[in-house]
């Protein structure tokens, strides 16, 4: 057993990986400087939604294994190692803005009164290891060794207690190779392949990896956009490819493209890094673009489904989150696309299973349904922008019956083109031929 604090702890990565780390049966304080957040926790309130981690929450706390505080000389009284998983969002130029890694990395020193392996599990450009080593060095009151060692985190929105406990790879970097022995002994029994390498190099992998993933996908949703003119179906071409060991099936899904915390800030960061140290990034830009042209493209579907004018139609909004089993709106292709269609006259209605009380404080002027056929009811169009499992469940005759005009506009290819032809919609989605009434007659249809 170890004993290990996670500063930046009551946020996505902190938490998690605090909670699992207890878990695994050891003593883990998180910290964190939100003190509302922290005082939520202590009573089993979090500020986050994730399958299983509330449970998993409660479990530990009342175990004695879990505790929370928002002082670092309570948090690091023990600590051998001190995880940094605070937030580094996107600066104005795109690059990663470092201020609460320097912050912490300033308090850790401060507090520290014994030997400390600090791992820093954000996601920092390349070299912010060295940075933090240099902080801690300058800020030391008490003169007592430590090491930094990087250590990426590689979890996804609503299937992170199942990365954390079972990963694909674990990359530790350091100078101090010991110091990474001791920090891949943590990760022992979970029995997955261990990298280990230099700073640097472990802080490329995870902007490379991320960049990566992104890049597929933008890769299908410029393979769907031909699909749609060529008359080919995306969703047997990206099933046919993936057969391909080379390529592999994940992330070849078309729809919308990427949001949340992580693909729009890591592939923009490494944009920068590139763009600042004299490389010429073509291809992250592309990727970038055509991420972006996604969410317009789905409005233009609609206007051209609607007759050609948005203004005082009804559109129904299916899915707020960026991806299901989160509530989380960063970047969310929603905000976007409801956004565009209200600048167009559209009045929007809206429904997600756990989204809308963050949503509404992004979307003061949506209107929010209890069900999902609250905002098919008398809607001109509908359009689903995440593919909750409810969605796919939907009585949908019933939602035929309800809507003034049965129109989808599936950004994420929930349906089968020909039930939706058989129910009687006019049924478009990504990278396949739309089915169902012609756009034209819909716009003259009384």
């Amino acid at each position: 057993m170890a004993n290990i604090c996670v500063i930046g702890g009551a946020g996505y990565v902190g938490l998690t990986t605090g909670a699992c780390f207890a878990d695994l049966g050891n003593s883990v304080v998180c910290l964190d400087v939100n003190q509302e957040k922290i005082a939520n926790l202590r009573r089993g309130v979090l500020p986050i939604y994730e399958p299983g981690l509330e449970e998993m929450v409660v479990r530990n706390q009342d175990a004695g294994r879990l505790r929370f505080t928002d002082d670092y000389a309570d948090a690091l009284a023990d600590a051998e190692f001190a995880f940094i998983a605070v937030d580094t969002p996107s600066d104005l130029d795109g690059g990663a803005d470092l201020l609460h890694l320097r912050e912490a990395a300033a308090s850790i020193a401060r507090a520290m009164r014994r030997p400390l392996i600090i791992v820093n599990k954000s996601t920092v450009p390349v070299g912010a290891g060295d940075l933090v080593a240099g902080i801690v060095a300058q800020n030391r009151t008490v003169d007592v060794p430590f090491s930094v060692v990087s250590n990426p985190e590689f979890l996804r929105e609503g299937t992170a207690i199942q990365d954390c406990l079972n990963p694909d790879r674990i990359i530790l970097g350091a100078s101090d190779r010991s110091a990474a022995e001791r920090v891949a002994q943590l990760y022992q029994s979970l029995n997955a392949p261990i990298l280990i390498t230099d700073l640097h190099t472990a802080e490329m992998i995870k902007y490379a990896s991320n960049s990566f993933l992104a890049t597929k996908i933008s890769f299908i949703n410029e393979i769907a956009a031909i699909c749609e003119k060529v008359g080919a179906n995306v969703k047997e071409v990206s099933r046919g490819m993936g057969l391909d060991r080379r390529i592999g099936e994940a992330y070849l899904d078309a729809g919308l493209g990427w949001g949340g915390s992580c693909f729009p800030k890591d592939v923009r960061a490494l944009e920068y890094m590139a763009a600042a140290n004299g490389c010429h990034p073509q291809l992250l830009r592309a990727v970038m673009d055509i991420n972006r042209d996604q969410r317009r493209r789905l409005v233009q579907r609609i206007r051209e489904a609607l007759g050609g004018s948005l203004d005082n139609r009804r559109v129904g909004v299916l899915g707020l989150s960026f991806k299901p089993n989160t509530d989380d709106m960063r970047d969310a292709p929603s905000l976007t696309v409801i956004r565009q269609l209200q600048n167009e006259g559209a009045i929007v209605t809206a429904f997600d299973p756990v989204a809308m009380r963050n949503a509404e404080k992004l979307l003061p002027k949506v209107k929010f349904g209890k069900t999902p056929y609250d905002v098919a009811h008398d809607a001109d169009a509908l359009t689903i922008l995440t593919e909750w499992n409810e969605f796919k469940q939907l009585d949908l005759a019933r939602v035929r019956e309800i809507m003034a005009r049965p129109i989808i506009v599936d950004g994420r290819n929930v349906y089968d083109p020909e039930r939706m032809r058989t129910l009687g919609f006019t049924y478009i989605s990504i990278g396949r031929l739309p089915v169902g009434v012609s756009s034209l007659e819909m716009a003259t249809t009384p």
